[in-house]
């Protein structure tokens, strides 16, 4: 299972995101799910603006989003579509996927 977690910062700004694990939803080299959510997060990744500013990991099976600084608008925009693409994937398919919110 994929397990997300997503933490807030006291200004509601998303600042800790992490994703582990493996779907397991088909074998190996045909696991939508997992491609699925490894393309929404690289993706985003991909497209924040301020990259240096944050502590990124990205690897098979996991990935992190964390910062102690504030976001600035854009990057705020691409974390928060890459949740909602997250929770998006989740509708379909919760059984190999759980997202956890601090909220």
């Amino acid at each position: 299972m994929i397990k997300v977690k997503i933490g807030h910062a006291s200004n509601r700004q998303i600042n800790f995101l992490e994703v582990k694990g493996h779907a397991n939803s088909a074998e190996f080299g045909k696991d939508l799910v997992c491609a699925a959510v490894s393309a929404v997060i690289t993706g985003g990744f991909n497209n924040l603006h301020n990259v240096n500013s944050y502590d990124i990991i990205l690897e098979e099976g996991q990935a992190l989003f964390k910062t102690s600084a504030p976001l600035d608008a854009h990057d705020e925009t691409v974390i928060e579509t890459i949740v909602c693409g997250l929770k998006t994937i989740q509708e379909s398919n919760r059984e190999f996927i759980e997202i956890k919110t601090d909220d």
